[in-house]
């Protein structure tokens, strides 16, 4: 992957799990986009949506790994799964290579815990959730994403965990509301990471374009390459927290989370490029984001 890659714009991906549902796949238990691998049923359901977000203009597409966590497999009683899992999820991915062999694929590794909230387990066991998965995804991406991740702990264990394989990596850190991550801690805080060899980039991930507003400066300041993964949710903050909402619903997070109708297409694309203008060159969509979406920000390349 060349050193330079993020810096001039490129266009990833947009929102797999949203889409999927979308597009008929069924809720099963708290799986969402990992059940379109549990099923084979949905395999070429996957692949298509992967190929669907390459036609419409992304560079980059992001493993299928989000939910195939120990923890989110163990909920559903398929832990035994794992393996299989995210070796099938890295395959897909490399079959939309073999179609369109100018992508780079990114490997998600996610939080190993709960969703928009930090992790604060002991190290050990962060750091074999993030070591294993890593592991498997190895011979099938260009570099590591580092998925909607909540605290800088959790950065720095998750680097450990890829040392081995001297991959790049791409930072996606969350905040739901405000200047600080769910940890309480702030962008500045992230300055630590800008001289290792191996990043390409940090990111606000899962974040509303007013969030990525409110943030934009603190992230360029940071002086490496940055960007965005917008939602198109109404919150990642609802009361009770993301996963209590979750276990309590039908299996769509936008039950609890909500859907905005305003960040059409065409919005969002207004709304990327003044901030493409203000100097972000890492320009993608996460939930709710569709490839009408990523077309749009295509266009701005």
């Amino acid at each position: 992957m060349d050193l330079n890659f993020f810096k001039q714009t490129r266009i990833l991906d947009g929102g797999m799990g949203q889409e999927l549902l979308a597009r008929g796949m069924s809720s099963n238990g708290t799986l969402w986009s990992a059940n379109a691998i549990l099923n084979k049923d949905y395999h070429q359901l996957l692949l298509d949506t992967h190929k669907d977000f390459v036609k419409a203009g992304a560079e980059v597409i992001i493993t299928n790994t989000f939910t195939t966590r120990r923890i989110r497999l163990a909920e559903n009683n398929i832990e035994e799964k794992f393996e299989y899992l995210v070796n099938k999820a890295g395959e897909i991915a490399s079959d939309v290579k073999k179609i369109y062999p100018h992508i780079l694929i990114g490997g998600s590794l996610p939080p190993q815990l709960l969703t928009y909230q930090a992790d604060k387990r002991d190290e050990k066991d962060i750091l074999s959730n993030f070591s294993e998965m890593a592991e498997i995804l190895n011979p099938y991406v260009d570099f590591y994403y580092f998925d909607v991740l909540s605290s800088v702990r959790e950065f720095d264990i998750a680097i450990k965990a890829v040392e081995k394989f001297n991959k790049p990596y791409l930072l996606g850190l969350h905040i739901s509301e405000g200047t600080t991550l769910p940890s309480g801690e702030k962008i500045s805080d992230f300055k630590k990471f800008t001289d290792d060899p191996n990043l390409r980039g940090i990111m606000l991930s899962c974040v509303s374009p007013e969030n990525y507003q409110l943030n934009a400066n603190e992230l360029k300041k940071l002086n490496v390459p940055y960007g965005f993964k917008f939602n198109a949710f109404q919150t990642t903050a609802p009361k009770e927290g993301y996963t209590a909402n979750y276990k309590k619903s039908k299996g769509n997070p936008n039950e609890f989370l909500g859907k905005r109708e305003d960040l059409n297409p065409i919005k969002l694309a207004e709304l990327a490029k003044d901030f493409k203008n203000m100097g972000a060159t890492i320009l993608g969509g996460c939930c709710e984001t569709r490839p009408a979406h990523i077309e749009q920000l295509a266009k701005l390349k």
